[in-house]
């Protein structure tokens, strides 16, 4: 008796792992409702083209490479633990790719993490460039926010609101989903969740809100600075961390004078470091070397109290490498005693 008790209970648990495996499963033909277009997908892509570093890291973290046959426009390296497989991907350009250089992969399916990447006014394609081929195209729902609005150079336009994860889940959540591999994305969201959570637990319990300027990179020491706007994935990182983002303005990339800079006084800023190299103060080392040299910047109060932290630059982008960049810029605030 027992053991057909034993036996019962075996087959009940098979018969809840293939539901749960059936149900997890995507059918086809999936149909996406993305940034207002309806996709159609008759089957799992084989051979996608990740446009955007943001996309591409999703799809790596989704251990989809080998159905990847090309990628493009990568302003930082890989995070650590996808640099293996990110080296089985074929680089098309660490910049803008052509729309030439992206069908000679012969795609069947291309996901943009931006708008510059794949929008109205694109250096690469438009959306309809690629449905005119029957190749299904997928524009990150983080990049949706620039529809309809007015754009700033980057294509994001204005943002009225504070980013959050929520948009970056539902492209995990989808690209999963497309891909047939709804199990990994769940695992890759519930990470995310888990890491945001322990950062947020560990802000400062005495009231202190620590407030910081991100500054992205500048063609040269005389020029401008770009800089994280208010409710940017930046100002999220912030707020994650317990603290407020100096930047004021709603514009994505603002371009701001550094006697603005310096009036904002922050407690920490944060230097981006760009692996691309199209200027010299593209390094963080470079960026910092400025601001503890230069006579203006040098009498702010978080170079003389040396908190000045790096951050991919990527980590600005509405991407996964955004919560990474959290946990970066937590452990040097620690480690300089602002944070414990």
């Amino acid at each position: 008796m027992r053991k057909l008790l034993v036996v019962a209970s075996l087959c009940n648990l098979l018969n809840v792992a293939i539901n749960s495996t059936s149900e997890a499963a995507t059918t086809y033909p999936l149909t996406v409702e993305n940034c207002g277009v309806k996709v159609t997908f008759a089957k799992a892509p084989e051979r996608a083209v990740g446009l955007g570093q943001g996309s591409a890291e999703i799809m790596l973290m989704l251990d989809l490479e080998d159905k990847m046959v090309g990628t493009a426009f990568w302003p930082n390296k890989p995070l650590p633990q996808l640099a293996e497989a990110y080296a089985k991907v074929k680089l098309l350009s660490i910049e803008f790719p052509t729309f030439e250089a992206v069908l000679a992969q012969e795609p069947d399916f291309v996901a943009a993490a931006l708008p510059s990447l794949m929008g109205p006014s694109s250096k690469v394609a438009k959306r309809e460039d690629f449905e005119k081929l029957d190749i299904p195209a997928y524009l990150s729902p983080s990049a949706c926010v620039a529809e309809g609005a007015a754009k700033d150079k980057f294509g994001y336009g204005n943002r009225s609101r504070l980013w959050n994860m929520t948009a970056l889940y539902q492209e995990i959540e989808e690209l999963s989903q497309i891909f047939n591999v709804s199990e990994r994305g769940q695992a890759v969201i519930e990470d995310l969740k888990k890491r945001e959570a322990a950062l947020r637990a560990d802000a400062p319990k005495d009231g202190k809100k620590l407030s910081y300027v991100f500054w992205f990179s500048s063609p040269s020491p005389a020029a401008d600075a770009y800089l994280a706007g208010k409710n940017t994935p930046s100002g999220f990182i912030a707020d994650v961390l317990g603290g407020t983002n100096a930047i004021t303005s709603e514009a994505d990339s603002p371009a701001l004078g550094w006697e603005s800079i310096i009036a904002t006084n922050p407690d920490v800023i944060v230097v981006a470091q760009v692996d691309r190299n199209r200027w010299e103060l593209d390094k963080a080392e470079a960026k910092i070397e400025f601001l503890k040299t230069d006579p203006g910047t040098s009498q702010m109060s978080a170079v003389k109290n040396n908190a000045v932290v790096i951050m991919e630059g990527q980590a600005m982008n509405p991407t996964i490498q955004t919560i990474f960049g959290a946990e970066r810029i937590s452990e040097q605030l620690t480690a300089l005693g602002l944070r414990q």
